[in-house]
């Protein structure tokens, strides 16, 4: 039997599924988005295959600015991070903290505290 069903008859998630598939193309809007995110996901999806080509460039080039600005902000922060553990194991250093404690404190290794 093939599947006839309108949006509102739809009362599970494989009708939905079913549906979507079927009317991908027809689809403005999926009605379930606010109810369930994977449908919403699956509009999102929707939404940028419906793009022309010049908006879809646009988009892919938007997206991998985004990605490398996380990138790019992800390593400095990681840089930050590994500054802020030598300030601190130089400064409990120069209190006259033992290694060991260093070490435990920071997770840095002997080798390490030793040249700070």
């Amino acid at each position: 039997m093939y599947f006839n069903k309108e949006a509102s008859e739809c009362d599970n998630d494989f009708d939905r599924w079913i549906y979507v598939l079927k009317n991908m193309e027809a689809l403005n809007r999926l009605p379930w988005a606010a109810k369930n995110s994977l449908f919403e996901h699956l509009s999102q999806i929707a939404d940028i295959s419906a793009l022309s080509k010049e908006e879809r460039l646009k988009y892919d080039e938007g997206i991998r600015k985004y990605r490398d600005t996380l990138c790019v902000m992800e390593g400095q922060y990681a840089k930050g991070v590994e500054k802020g553990i030598l300030m601190t194991a130089k400064k409990l250093k120069d209190l006259g903290l033992g290694i060991s404690y260093i070490k435990e404190a920071t997770g840095l290794s002997e080798e390490v505290i030793k040249q700070l």
